[in-house]
């Protein structure tokens, strides 16, 4: 296939290296990022002209909007257009409506699994939109990721990024707070994983992306907090999940509150350019009534 593929950040630009690693033509566009042996363009137009798919990774859904209005006009009718921002549903929503009145495939496919899933190939996809073209592009899933879950229409994807993330929020603090307790306890922090990582408070934070270094599989608590996944990303996410909640009506108090403290922490506590499992050495320095 063709593909272009606009936004070579830090999760854009392995995805597109992998697909053309596998042997299918990848036009790049990013104001900034040029991956070593990539094909470049100098505008999403030139990129998409003649292209089978556009792949967009992109920071926020008012530059998906813009980047969309150049990217649906110049591909050609019954092309995909794949976008794997993490973005607000409304977004999500609006350009692929637009892209569906220009005859275009649209799926909306946020990531998980960080920077280091991105240069693996071992993302896993949530994916929403039309069926066709998630079936005519699915090889494509296959290189960038191991897991990819068609979620229902456009905007699921995004529904199912924003519902998972703020799930990881909510534990990784839960997980962090009892870790600065039990050591405020005088609790070993191996026996506390031995325990917990065995028993009813089993959970991915604790299990796979443990907050206490030296404990566990390895993280980015043993590469002093260097992001996998940044508390500033994590912060933008658990916004979306208190917009969509907003918009939605749902009840999210534990949300709410998970993006109140990933704010303090990132505003005003150190926490740019750190990973969010950083929120642990910020509680243990905290006391019980520190606001």
């Amino acid at each position: 296939m063709k593909i272009a593929f606009i936004g070579l950040g830090n999760m854009g630009g392995p995805m597109a290296v992998n697909l053309a690693a596998a042997g299918h033509e990848v036009v790049g566009v990013d104001p900034v990022a040029a991956p070593d042996g990539m094909t470049m363009a100098t505008s999403a137009k030139d990129a998409c002209a003649g292209a089978d798919v556009a792949i967009t990774m992109l920071p926020n859904g008012a530059i998906l909007r813009a980047v969309a209005s150049e990217v649906i006009p110049a591909l050609p009718a019954g092309a995909v257009f794949i976008d794997c921002s993490t973005v607000d549903v409304e977004s999500a929503r609006a350009v692929g409506a637009d892209a569906k009145a220009a005859g275009l495939g649209m799926l909306d496919a946020p990531v998980s699994g960080g920077i280091k899933g991105a240069a693996d190939g071992t993302l896993t996809f949530m994916i929403g939109g039309c069926e066709d073209a998630f079936a005519a592009t699915k090889n494509l899933f296959d290189i960038m990721g191991q897991k990819a879950v068609h979620c229902g229409a456009s905007g699921s994807g995004q529904a199912a990024k924003i519902c998972n993330n703020m799930i990881l929020g909510i534990t990784m603090l839960g997980t962090c707070e009892a870790f600065a307790m039990a050591d405020k306890l005088g609790l070993d922090r191996q026996a506390m994983f031995d325990v917990v990582s065995t028993s009813s408070g089993y959970s991915w934070t604790m299990n796979a992306y443990c907050p206490a270094p030296g404990v566990g599989p390895a993280s980015p608590a043993d590469n002093d907090y260097k992001p996998g996944f940044a508390a500033e990303l994590m912060l933008k996410d658990l916004g979306l999940s208190q917009d969509a909640a907003r918009a939605c009506d749902a009840d999210t108090p534990m949300g709410a509150l998970a993006n109140a403290l990933y704010a303090k922490f990132v505003n005003e506590n150190g926490g740019q350019g750190v990973d969010f499992s950083g929120v642990l050495p910020w509680l243990s320095a905290r006391g019980n009534q520190d606001a």
